[in-house]
């Protein structure tokens, strides 16, 4: 794998302490013990604007720039989000929307991290696979795992605290980073 990859980390949820942050926060702490991977952890989801084309021209809306650059900084992204009436929650479908205006996310190696239980969660991950293919990410199916998680899996930390699924989650980012 080349040194020094950069993952930026993407999280669909708005809630403080969601298992997808988690998840993320997880990725994270995991990236850091890993030879050659550095990650950012996305903030600016609440503070984007509903998509609107007339808004996707220059100058861009400072939230949507700052997305933007993150996006182009990143060698690949990696996201966890949860699933809303059976697809991505309404927030997180805003900021892919905002990809699409922009050349950032062509062919940049993207995947996906599902923590919903078992059975769930399939509806968000097909939605997020066809639009990031729409948006011309490269997605890394090697790297789109699912780790159910529970409230009890989180450890005094807020980090998920099976090893299991920690080397799982390394694994996901090793074979992302990869891809880049």
């Amino acid at each position: 794998m080349p040194n020094d990859r950069h993952i930026l980390l993407l999280p669909g949820s708005l809630r403080a302490g969601s298992v997808n942050e988690t998840v993320l926060r997880t990725a994270a702490a995991v990236a850091l013990a890993t030879e050659g991977l550095a990650t950012t952890y996305f903030t600016g989801l609440a503070g984007l604007p509903h998509f609107n084309p007339d808004l996707d021209t220059d100058p861009l809306p400072e939230p949507v720039a700052a997305l933007r650059a993150a996006v182009e900084a990143a060698d690949a992204l990696l996201i966890c989000t949860p699933e809303y009436a059976g697809t991505l929650p309404g927030s997180f479908k805003n900021l892919l929307d905002w990809t699409v205006g922009g050349v950032e996310i062509a062919d940049k190696p993207a995947a996906w991290i599902n923590a919903a239980g078992t059975g769930r969660g399939l509806g968000a991950e097909e939605a997020l696979g066809t639009v990031l293919r729409y948006t011309g990410a490269a997605v890394v199916e090697a790297a789109c795992v699912r780790v159910p998680l529970a409230r009890g899996d989180v450890g005094a930390d807020g980090l998920v605290a099976d090893p299991l699924v920690r080397d799982r989650i390394g694994e996901a980012l090793v074979r992302l980073a990869a891809a880049s």
